[in-house]
């Protein structure tokens, strides 16, 4: 049975509601300390919760929800500034504790009992993660200091004071100094925009900044496409999409500018697509590789779905899986049929590389 029930499915509805319900009931001060606009993300982040509970528990893998659980409470810390870490950590925990218990009563109507089990370990792993994190000092990521890390921080100082045209200008002058395209795309551009992307979930930078920083480095990627596209062709082809409906499909488009530049045909085909679409696809280009890409974990069952269909439809075809959702869980691709995983574009091309030639 699928843990994936719509959002308007009445029985997931009923469980969300009652989660939001118990909470309130279990912590009183709760309706003084959030105003309207938070309990109406507070009900949103419920949903959110069970989609990745429910994926953690339709791959069996603990780890899916555990690193959920770190990523919601730093990012919680981050949002409520004015609540302490202490407070943002009992909240989280009474949380997880209500979920246990509306999902032993409720459970049953969308998972199975063995699924039910499965979630009960979860939620106490989040507890105890929770409680740790509670005792721990918040991080301090920086951008790393490595080779490119000077050009990285003016790209992304670029980014943060919104010149576009100066965060064009240093990739264009590092370009020109003789850096790889290769190296510029995933150690400028892709870390710039992972950096990028942290500090939004840390609501340290806004949704707009975000959403900003991607369009210009999209830009920035396009005026490349005259030198990617006139590179001598190997007669290879790459079909690349992102799995689910992802608007987080930066990854993958880098992946293929960077196969392009390497003399491959590539077919970027987006998101969203159906497996009806993917083999539809394979069977006019006849691709050497398919790339696909997730970066949140509930899109995962999707990414299943695909891999397994492709391989079914076309057992000899090289079935490459990336993005960060495999970051936390266990090898879920080997099972599925795919040939390989890895989070950069290099190894990719490594690999196939080094495939001895049929």
């Amino acid at each position: 049975m699928s843990l994936f029930v719509a959002y308007s499915d009445p029985k997931f509805v009923e469980i969300s509601q009652l989660i939001f319900q118990q909470q309130f009931r279990r912590d009183p001060k709760l309706h003084e300390e959030l105003d309207e606009r938070r309990k109406k993300l507070m009900y949103a982040d419920i949903t959110y919760n069970i989609s990745y509970l429910m994926t953690a528990v339709r791959f069996e893998d603990g780890g899916i929800f555990v690193a959920y659980a770190r990523w919601i409470y730093d990012r919680l810390c981050s949002q409520m500034k004015d609540f302490t870490r202490e407070r943002v950590g009992t909240i989280m925990v009474d949380h997880y504790q209500v979920m246990i218990e509306v999902l032993l009563s409720k459970g049953h109507t969308v998972m199975t009992e063995h699924e039910v089990v499965l979630a009960m370990d979860y939620l106490q792993l989040a507890i105890e993660t929770t409680k740790e994190l509670i005792h721990e000092e918040p991080s301090m990521e920086t951008l790393g200091e490595d080779p490119y890390e000077d050009v990285r921080a003016m790209y992304f100082n670029a980014l943060m004071d919104g010149h576009t045209e100066k965060a064009y200008e240093v990739v264009k002058e590092a370009r020109d100094a003789g850096m790889d395209l290769l190296v510029l795309y995933q150690e400028v551009l892709a870390k710039t925009m992972y950096e990028i992307g942290r500090l939004w979930q840390k609501n340290i930078i806004t949704v707009d900044k975000e959403h900003y920083a991607t369009s210009v480095t999209q830009m920035v990627m396009s005026r490349f496409y005259e030198e990617i596209f006139s590179r001598p062709r190997k007669h290879k082809t790459l079909i690349s999409c992102a799995a689910g409906s992802e608007l987080h499909e930066m990854g993958i488009r880098m992946l293929s500018d960077i196969f392009e530049h390497e003399g491959w045909d590539t077919y970027y085909l987006g998101s969203g697509l159906s497996l009806e679409a993917m083999i539809s696809a394979v069977k006019d280009h006849e691709p050497q590789v398919v790339a696909l890409s997730v970066t949140m974990p509930p899109y995962l069952n999707h990414c299943e779905e695909l891999v397994r269909g492709l391989r079914e439809a076309f057992p000899n075809l090289l079935i490459a899986v990336g993005g960060q959702a495999f970051r936390h869980t266990k090898p879920l691709w080997k099972s599925w049929g795919a040939n390989f995983y890895s989070e950069r574009a290099e190894d990719l091309l490594r690999w196939l590389e080094e495939r001895p030639t049929e």
